[in-house]
């Protein structure tokens, strides 16, 4: 192209156009001009830029997200090192340390690692080709032919968002007993966005998971440990002395008796009476079992 139809493509004067295309020259990339008539400025044959447009610094982020990620996957390993050699030289090194700074492990403490489900791969190739899987649910219904959408992995547990007969369902994956590929097109709603489907399958989870709720009092000192047992299914209120009323949710009064059953005395059920009656009942259970068994 000539200086003159650049500066018109990049809405900048000819002046500019021409002493960009110098310091580009000067620096080092493969840019020349050619003299003459049907002359102008040419990129050397074959020529390709680096991974552009990335800073250093997001060069380190993304390295920092997909080092952990490409541990378990030779295929990954693989084209994380094809990206390093398309970076720039002064980046490498540091990307090479950000892959290797983070290590992931999803087990908590006390519990064992759990293993991402064979299926999860087929049911991302038929996410990514577009293609229905024929798949079979640990509930013993028969087979169902279901339009892939999407995947979701929470807290190591994977789900699949699908298309179905009877609208979009929700698909856990490590119960699905079997799964098929088949070269049948899955359609997916244009209007369809994975983020925002999965938002909604958690709004309408936590509505279950909290359809009964209870007052307590607990020293203000133990609010925390509620916070981490109960997530957000514990709202905090107004502080009463040294203890602090708290509104607990679980799905039925039995589940939150359940989770404070332990806390013994230390925890005060202000409301329902549901709760203190299954409350009242699991220690009258207890102490028919163990009172004076230690004699």
């Amino acid at each position: 192209m000539t200086a003159a139809d650049l500066a018109v493509e990049l809405e900048v004067s000819l002046a500019t156009a021409r002493r960009d295309l110098e310091a580009l020259s000067a620096a080092g990339i493969p840019v020349y001009p050619q003299p003459g008539r049907g002359g102008g400025w040419s990129l050397v044959g074959g020529a390709r830029t680096d991974l552009s447009g990335l800073s250093a610094t997001e060069a380190q982020s993304l390295f920092l997200l997909v080092g952990p990620a490409a541990a378990g996957s030779a295929e990954a390993r693989a084209a994380l090192r094809k990206l390093v050699r398309a970076l720039p030289p002064t980046f490498r090194a540091d990307a090479e340390a950000a892959a290797g700074a983070t290590v992931v492990d999803p087990a908590r403490w006390g519990e064992r690692e759990r293993h991402r489900p064979g299926v999860v791969d087929l049911l991302r190739t038929a996410v990514v080709r577009g293609r229905q899987v024929r798949l079979r649910y640990r509930d013993g219904t028969e087979e169902r032919l279901v339009d892939p959408w999407g995947l979701v992995d929470k807290d190591d547990t994977w789900y699949l968002l699908a298309g179905t007969e009877r609208g979009r369902r929700t698909f856990r994956v490590d119960r699905i007993t079997s799964a098929e590929l088949t070269e049948r097109p899955a359609p997916r709603p244009d209007d369809f966005a994975l983020a925002e489907a999965w938002r909604q399958v958690v709004g309408e989870v936590e509505r279950l998971r909290s359809r009964t709720w209870a007052t307590v009092l607990v020293d203000t000192r133990f609010v925390p440990v509620l916070r981490d047992q109960f997530g957000r299914h514990c709202e905090t209120g107004e502080e009463v002395g040294e203890r602090t009323r708290v509104r607990l949710g679980a799905p039925t009064p039995l589940d939150i008796a359940r989770h404070l059953a332990g806390w013994g005395a230390l925890i005060e059920v202000v409301e329902p009476p549901s709760v203190r009656e299954e409350l009242a009942r699991i220690g009258a259970e207890l102490t028919a079992r163990y009172a004076g068994s230690g004699r």
